[in-house]
């Protein structure tokens, strides 16, 4: 995650379409992509994605709340998941050794989910304080990975990076309509635009 800096959020109504989306983003590149169990036949998704996905990448499961959502993303094929908060679904993580993204806004949710064994907290929604809240979040915490999600456009990425933040995890901003049938070309734009903004190559405002 800290090399990549991107996380894709795929959320569809249709699973065909779900999975030609996380296709498409592997060849663009993005290497770390989260396939959410809000998607229609999500573990088929991702049990597709994990075999047709270069060694590489990383395709995990999103929107995971209960151990039993984890066993089922882990039979599918998920290498790594991310919850939205509560405790269950990281302990099971951490029980079979899956790296986990634990959703947190507070301090004190942060560092819960860090002392349950969370690989990295999950920022969310990290619009509603924006790079300052997750400066300031990163004073007293200056070596927690953070992982602002929640409104994450390719303009201010780099302002989430300036701030202290280990990667991005990006939906609609990234994915679009894609996942619901939508354009597959502009995705690739879109693709190509975030992995140049996490790779450094455009500047923060």
């Amino acid at each position: 995650m800290s090399q990549d800096r991107l996380a894709a959020i795929v959320r569809g109504r249709s699973a065909d379409a779900a999975l030609r989306t996380v296709l498409t983003l592997l060849e663009e590149g993005v290497h770390l992509i989260e396939v959410s169990l809000n998607t229609d036949d999500a573990c088929r998704v991702i049990a597709a994605a994990a075999r047709e996905a270069p060694p590489d990448a990383f395709i995990g499961a999103g929107t995971v709340v209960t151990r039993d959502d984890l066993l089922r993303a882990q039979d599918a094929g998920a290498t790594w998941v991310v919850t939205p908060g509560g405790a269950d679904a990281v302990l099971a993580a951490v029980q079979q050794g899956l790296p986990v993204l634990a959703g947190a806004l507070t301090p004190t949710e942060a560092a819960a989910a860090m002392a349950l064994g969370a690989t990295a907290v999950k920022l969310f929604p990290a619009s509603l304080g924006g790079p300052a809240y997750l400066r300031a979040l990163k004073d007293p915490f200056p070596s927690l990975p953070i992982v602002p999600v929640g409104g994450v456009d390719a303009d201010i990425a780099a302002d989430y990076f300036a701030a202290g933040a280990v990667a991005v995890g990006v939906g609609s901003p990234l994915v679009g309509d894609a996942a619901h049938g939508g354009d597959l070309t502009q995705l690739r734009r879109r693709a190509r635009r975030f992995r140049s903004v996490c790779r450094g190559e455009e500047p923060h405002t």
